[in-house]
């Protein structure tokens, strides 16, 4: 078996276990506050990362940290961007928030102009331009005269508040990556959220039924295990043979809104789609090109 198959077959893995966390998730979105369901998905997932840095023997040697401060501000961020992201699927179809996840590494192309000071070309620009394009492709629709649907838009700005807070959190981990273990920096992150989760206890959480617990007990351990797939899917292949293969979760988000929720998505989200999508890979091919002009 060569190195990129067991790469590229870590990394499907990894999508399909992404996605199975995402269906439970929207299972529970209706009957369970955000912060519940933020405390099982991080709490049930550190079992995984636990033992898998166990297993390459990073615990808990691995855990030391001389950036405190990194790991702060990388928790911080992601934590929105998950509490977003989950109360975002109360409104969206899986697919739905799928597609507006994928404007993260677009609004990373412009932070990192704001923030890092990076210089970004003309074309890198465009392919902003046709990101937020989608966007309103995806949008528009909603907004039919007096006949708003406000749940879906609802939806629509939680999820580009998580693709915006997951930009952000993205510029940390590349800091951070730098001289971090990539186990603690996931470790220090299910411990904020855990933390974060549980903060939201006192304002109620209703008591879930058998099936209910095992889809939030599933919901943390599909995370965990597919945050390890991915790490180790990086260690078989180089970074551009996989990223292709990360845009197979949105054919499985769409299969799983149909035979779980019965929704089938209507025209323009294929259109915002091949938009996003096109931004997406743009700008990830000019981020190619440049990496290979420095080496």
């Amino acid at each position: 078996m060569s190195s990129d198959f067991k790469g590229i077959s870590l990394r499907i893995g990894a999508t399909i276990f992404f996605t199975i966390m995402v269906l439970f998730i929207k299972m529970l979105a209706t009957d369970f506050p955000v912060g519940q369901t933020v405390f099982y998905r991080s709490a049930f997932a550190l079992i995984p990362l636990v033992v898998f840095l166990f297993l390459t023997g990073d615990f808990p040697s691995g855990l030391k940290t001389k950036r405190p401060g990194g790991h702060v501000a990388r928790c911080l961020f992601g934590c929105i961007a998950m509490f977003a992201s989950f109360a975002s699927l109360k409104y969206l179809p899986i697919a739905d928030a799928t597609i507006i996840g994928y404007l993260a590494p677009i609004l990373t192309v412009l932070l990192a102009r704001l923030i890092l000071g990076e210089a970004v070309s003309g074309v890198r620009w465009i392919g902003v331009v046709f990101g937020f394009a989608g966007m309103l492709v995806l949008i528009l629709p909603q907004l039919n005269g007096f006949d708003v649907d406000q749940g879906y838009l609802i939806g629509v700005g939680l999820g580009f508040a998580m693709a915006g807070f997951t930009a952000i959190a993205k510029i940390q981990i590349r800091s951070l990556a730098l001289t971090e273990n990539a186990g603690a920096i996931a470790l220090y992150f299910a411990l904020t959220c855990t933390l974060a989760g549980l903060a939201t206890l006192p304002f109620g959480w209703p008591t879930p039924d058998n099936t209910q617990l095992m889809l939030l007990i599933g919901s943390g351990l599909a995370g965990g295990i597919a945050h390890i797939m991915m790490t180790l899917s990086y260690q078989f292949s180089e970074a551009s043979k996989l990223a292709t293969f990360e845009y197979l979760s949105l054919i499985f988000a769409v299969f799983s809104d149909f035979f779980f929720f019965n929704i089938i998505p209507g025209y323009n989200f294929y259109i915002a789609g091949c938009f996003i999508l096109f931004a997406t890979v743009f700008v990830a091919l000019k981020d190619k090109k440049k990496d290979l002009k420095t080496t």
